[in-house]
């Protein structure tokens, strides 16, 4: 948090068509200095933040000197999403969440890069929550994107995502301990039950069974370090992705993306089932040629992507590797 920068932004006309006066836009940059190298942006998850390499790194596996996404090679930049409180300044949080949308963000996103001088990407990537502002991002500037990596995530909320985020907005509002309540109820979601049932084989200790105290103590971890009102904001979020909305159809919107699209999905994913994103490339391939399909195969469900680094790793080195990336340098 430390390396944390800031781009203000001012009067940011909202997809409901509120005026938001001020948007603090809080980011950090790792590897090499813009303007010198070819540009990723990476898209934080849920509960994830700006910090995705280095002491603390949510993705120090495949990010880093020497690593998959080399800091050696690439610019590589990373927004906070507005309101999800890692800067730790209390203004700065969001009340009214549900009316951002990931349109918006996508399009605050595009803001901060255009603020940085940065007008085309080598790559944008990002798991889950993430992977659909990605998605989004793409839609709104189909041409500035060389590589689009979405993971464990979709173009659009389906009606379970949208079902669940509704019992999660509904613990959220109603619970006595909202965020360690609404954490025990999204851990079933980001697991399998084989995944909890391999682990845990029924064992107990003094303090219960073991998957209980699991369970507990990630709630209790995440009511530490994150507020009440990001929480709310990132799970809203959630269940707006819709890159068709208001505009044509799907593959009208995607076939104006220029990227070579890499989708990646998780085949045990309970929340992001790989069926849909099976469907989605299928479609891909009728109108696109420069479309691919990777599927991690875990146990682990949908947190495979934050577990099964070397099969990620696998499909992602290909894309970074530095050779003809000279041309998506910055001037």
């Amino acid at each position: 948090m430390k390396n944390l920068k800031k781009i203000d932004l001012f009067n940011f006309n909202l997809e409901i068509l509120k005026v938001r006066p001020y948007i603090p836009l809080y980011f950090e940059i790792f590897g090499q200095p813009i303007g010198t190298a070819p540009v990723v942006l990476v898209n934080h998850a849920l509960t994830g933040n700006s910090t995705i390499t280095g002491e603390n790194g949510w993705w120090n596996d495949l990010i880093g000197e020497n690593k998959t996404i080399n800091t050696n090679d690439f610019t590589i930049i990373a927004f906070n999403i507005p309101g999800n409180g890692y800067d730790n300044v209390f203004g700065n949080l969001i009340s009214d969440y549900k009316d951002f949308t990931i349109r918006d963000v996508a399009r605050i996103f595009w803001e901060g890069l255009f603020h940085l001088n940065i007008d085309e990407l080598y790559t944008v990537i990002g798991g889950s929550l993430g992977g659909a502002i990605a998605w989004e991002m793409a839609a709104q500037h189909p041409t500035k994107i060389k590589n689009l990596i979405p993971i464990a995530t979709d173009w659009k909320a389906t009606d379970w995502v949208i079902a669940n985020v509704l019992i999660q907005d509904q613990i959220l509002n109603n619970s006595d301990d909202p965020i360690a309540d609404a954490r025990l109820h999204a851990m079933l979601l980001y697991r399998t039950p084989q995944s909890i049932n391999q682990r845990f084989q029924r064992n107990s200790n003094s303090f219960g069974f073991e998957v209980e105290n699991w369970l507990c103590n990630h709630g209790s971890k995440l009511k530490n370090r994150f507020r009440l009102s990001a929480y709310k904001l990132m799970n809203h979020l959630l269940k707006t992705n819709d890159i068709a909305k208001n505009r044509k159809d799907f593959l009208s919107v995607a076939s104006q993306i220029q990227a070579t699209i890499h989708i990646v999905s998780v085949d045990t994913d309970y929340f992001f089932i790989a069926e849909e994103n099976r469907e989605t490339y299928q479609n891909l391939k009728k109108i696109k040629e420069n479309v691919f399909y990777h599927e991690i195969q875990s146990i682990h469900g949908h947190d495979a992507f934050l577990i099964e680094f070397n099969q990620l790793a696998t499909f992602l080195s290909p894309i970074f590797n530095t050779q003809n990336t000279q041309k998506y340098v910055n001037a």
